[in-house]
């Protein structure tokens, strides 16, 4: 009597897939590429000039509003019974601070542009923002340009790079200028309060004990 042989299955009998040498989330030769890392951050620094620039203009209308609403009422200020020194303090405070604040705010809000390719080791055009891409006079300059930049690895890097560099320096000094504006807008708010609470202050110790 034969023995029956095991049936055997074809999945288990096909050859297994060697192992890969590293994990899959590293087999891409993009995540290897050392210039995916900084598209990753200037994408970042991008996202932040873009948010501080929304924050800039939001803060700009707020103050807008304030400061027509305290022009409109101006009047009844200074020709209020109760003005004295310490309101008239504040009412010249509020003015200082509402004009340094929003001279702050446009210097946020005013377009920058940083050229860091005057190194010599550095490509002679930088193609990644709109003042390299101008200087072409056409597309196929533009182009031919790209392509040979892009062949070379180590360009491709030092170019990035650079853009890399002028981005942190652009937010760095809107940061700077909005860190002020917040300061200043803050002091006209409270200035503002200062003055309404006076007057307010003024007219019910008239018409409580006067």
């Amino acid at each position: 009597m034969e023995e029956k042989k095991p049936s055997l299955d074809p999945a288990a009998a096909a050859p297994s897939a060697p192992a890969p040498s590293e994990p899959a989330e590293f087999a891409s030769k993009h995540v290897r590429s050392n210039i995916a890392p900084i598209l990753f951050i200037i994408q970042s620094e991008q996202l932040i000039l873009q948010r501080t620039d929304q924050k800039a203009f939001t803060l700009m209308s707020l103050l807008g509003v304030f400061m027509v609403f305290f022009i409109v009422h101006f009047p009844k200020v200074i020709a209020a019974d109760n003005f004295n020194y310490l309101s008239g303090l504040m009412v010249f405070l509020y003015f200082i601070s509402a004009t340094i604040g929003l001279i702050s705010l446009m210097m946020v809000i005013i377009p920058r542009v940083r050229n860091d390719m005057a190194h010599e080791d550095l490509p002679d055009v930088n193609i990644t923002f709109f003042g390299g891409i101008t200087q072409f006079a056409n597309v196929l300059d533009f182009a031919k340009y790209f392509a040979e930049t892009t062949d070379d690895n180590e360009n491709t890097f030092k170019m990035f790079s650079a853009q890399l560099y002028a981005l942190g320096h652009i937010n760095a000094y809107k940061n700077k200028h909005m860190r002020r504006a917040i300061l200043f807008f803050g002091i006209a708010i409270l200035s503002e309060l200062i003055i309404i609470m006076l007057m307010t202050w003024g007219l019910t110790w008239t018409a409580l004990f006067i």
